[in-house]
Order: structure tokens, then C-alpha cells, then sequence
């Protein structure tokens, strides 16, 4: 099939992931891929198409007409069979450009549980399915009574389980610790993701820092990218670390290429956040080999079964955060049971050949 993916993202996290690999996953089966995404876009670099096949438009706003047009141009000029938009404010301007080629089908990826305006019901009306990637988002969607039921599809996001497998098989924990400034020997207690405040990083500090001297061989990172304008989520992290006097033992790795072997290096991964509609970071910590804490969001809960594929604790209670962690990092053998179930449960039901194969029969339905 002649395939468009339609992304306007600005910084690399779990949806782009997502975009990337099935953009990548089609085209290895022989699909015809395109992607429009903006002139600077971190997936540009992530998807392994041919240069021509990536197209790049302002892609400003739900209202930026020119790049309807341009969408309109791409599908017409390539006679594309399904486009497939994964961004609230690139709804419309994928509607248009489906819509003016009467043989093209509009899918739609809603990756995250922000409720959509009522506007928004003449793009999602328009949609072949609207796809969304936990039952969480799906009930969202269902409320908001946007689009009807029965073009509401599930499709939970998917791991490359197999990358995780080849990052296993030849790690070097220790060698990865030195080249990171950590001690080889160290415990490692991290969490990856944008430094945003609805991830409540704050209350993963906190926690830690309430542990950290029954844990003298702890050591603690964050990984992620402040995406606000003047960098303020990150320097009121590294305040708060200052405050709480741990400044030689906390560290901040920003934005990483090696993702995977940090997550495998890592003896907890802590999930601190107030909502996730799936929770990537927690699955691909699982498909790690890596043990997880997370809150009780609403996609934590559909990844996790409690006391057996990870630990949940209640949103914004730094104490229980801190109490789960400092039970794994005292219980080598009962961190290293969970993470063993963790990591089959993950290749079982949310791997990326199998989200591949659902929206691959999506398309063609």
C-alpha cells in the first residue's frame, strides 16, 4: 500500500517512537512509505526511508492552510491510499488532503487522554478508524461521544522487542556505568522521560532522596529533554536536588541515544507521572529486563499486574514511591523475579509486531 504518516512534533517521546517504528516496521514489509513531518522534526532522523519519501511542510496549526494544500499535493502526486495522522492539530489538515482524493483512506492515532474540543467532531467523523493506543483513550474518546463507537479501534503501542533482546545480549553493564561517570558497582535507581510537570519528576526526587542513605551504593538519574521555552521544568529539578542535598549522587543525562542500554543498566525504573495514556518508557523498561515502580495511571495499570510485573503506587505519594523502591533495591532476588516477568509478559502481549499486524489490518479493512 502507498502510505502517509503525518507527524508536526517538535521533540522525540513516546508518540514519535511510535510513529518511527511503524513508519520503519511498513516499510520492511514492502508498503510504499511516505512522511510529512516539520523542516527540523527528531524524526527525520529516526525513520529509514529514502530521502525523497521525506516531505516537510510548516505543519503550523490545525488552521495552516498552505500545508493542507501541500498534504493534498503529496497524496494526489503519489496516489496515497491511506494517511495517517498522529497529532491533534494535524487532524484537519490530514481530513483535508484525504478528502480531496476520494480513494484515500483517513486514519487517525490518538496517543494521548487530553480531552479534544467539540471542533474536533467534523475531523474525527471523517476518519475510516480513529485508533486509540490504550483502553483508557479509547473510553476517553467514547465520553467526549466525538466520533461513534464503532470507528474506535484499540491498539496498544508496541515494543521492539527484539531491539531490547540485542541490547541484552552483548551489554556490558559495568563499561556502560564507566563511560556514563557512574561506579561500576553501583545501585542504579532512573526514570527516562520529557521534563514536563505532569511527569512529576519532583516527586521521583523526593522519593529517592528520602532513600538514598539506607542505599549508599545508589546512584540516581533522570534522562529526558526540557521542552518549555526557557528550560524552567529542568532548573527547578536541579534546584529541588539541591535542596534536598544530594547533588553528588543525582544525575541529569538530558536527551540519549542509548535509551535502551541505560534502561538495561538500570536496577529500578521509577514512573512518577500523574497521567499516561500508555506508559512507552515503563513497557520498554520491562522489555529491559529492568524492574518497574510506576504510579497508578490509567495506562500503568494496563501494562502492569501488581506485585508480579512491577509495583504501583498511588499517584503523588512520595512516600509510597519511596517505600516501593527501597523494597526492590533491599530484595535482589524479588527485583530480579519481577523483572524476568516483566520482560515475558511485555514480548506477550505488546510487542511491536503485533501493533504492526493490527494497524496493518486496519488499513486494509
Amino acid at each position: 500500500m502507498r502510505i502517509l504518516q503525518i507527524s508536526s512534533a517538535a521533540s522525540f517521546g513516546g508518540g514519535e517512537r511510535y510513529v518511527a517504528d511503524l513508519t520503519n516496521r511498513l516499510h520492511e514489509r514492502g508498503h510504499d512509505l511516505y512522511i510529512a513531518v516539520r523542516p527540523a522534526s527528531p524524526l527525520i532522523e529516526q525513520v529509514r526511508l529514502p530521502q525523497q519519501k521525506i516531505k516537510t511542510l510548516p505543519l503550523r496549526n490545525a488552521l495552516d492552510v498552505p500545508s493542507a494544500h501541500g498534504l493534498a499535493r503529496i497524496v494526489r502526486q503519489h496516489e496515497i491510499e491511506v494517511v495517517h495522522a498522529h497529532m491533534a492539530r494535524d487532524y484537519s489538515l490530514a481530513a483535508y488532503a484525504s478528502r480531496r482524493n476520494r480513494n484515500t483512506k483517513f486514519v487517525i492515532t490518538r496517543h494521548v487522554l487530553f480531552p479534544m474540543s467539540r471542533l474536533h467532531r467534523q475531523t474525527l467523523e471523517r476518519a475510516h478508524r480513529v485508533i486509540a493506543v490504550s483502553n483508557a483513550v479509547a473510553r476517553e474518546l467514547r465520553a467526549a461521544q466525538l466520533t461513534s463507537d464503532d470507528r474506535i479501534a484499540v491498539v496498544h503501542n508496541g515494543i521492539d522487542v527484539d531491539r531490547f533482546a540485542r541490547v541484552l545480549a552483548g551489554f556490558d553493564r559495568a563499561e556502560f556505568l564507566r563511560g556514563k561517570g557512574l561506579p561500576a558497582d553501583c545501585l542504579l535507581v532512573g526514570s527516562i522521560g520529557e521534563l514536563r510537570t505532569l511527569k512529576r519528576h519532583d516527586d521521583f526526587i523526593r522519593a529517592v532522596a528520602a532513600i538514598a542513605k539506607r542505599f549508599p551504593k545508589a546512584q540516581f538519574v533522570l534522562a529526558g529533554v526540557d521542552t518549555s521555552s526557557a528550560g524552567e521544568v529542568q532548573k527547578q529539578l536541579q534546584l529541588l536536588v539541591a535542596e534536598l542535598e544530594f547533588n553528588d549522587r543525582f544525575h541529569f543525562l538530558g536527551w540519549l541515544d542509548d535509551a535502551e542500554e541505560l534502561l538495561a543498566a538500570m536496577d529500578v525504573f521509577v514512573s512518577a507521572s500523574e497521567t499516561e495514556s500508555f506508559g512507552l518508557a515503563i513497557a520498554e523498561a520491562m522489555a529491559a529486563g529492568t524492574s518497574v515502580v510506576a504510579t497508578a495511571t490509567e495506562g500503568a495499570q494496563e501494562i502492569i499486574e501488581d506485585q508480579k510485573t512491577g509495583l504501583l503506587v498511588p499517584i503523588g505519594n512520595v512516600e509510597r514511591i519511596a517505600e516501593a523502591i527501597a523494597t526492590l533495591l533491599a530484595h535482589e532476588e524479588r527485583r530480579k523475579e519481577i523483572a524476568a516477568q516483566a520482560r515475558e509478559a511485555v514480548a506477550a502481549k505488546f510487542s511491536l509486531r503485533r501493533m504492526v499486524d493490527e494497524i496493518e489490518a486496519i488499513y486494509t479493512a
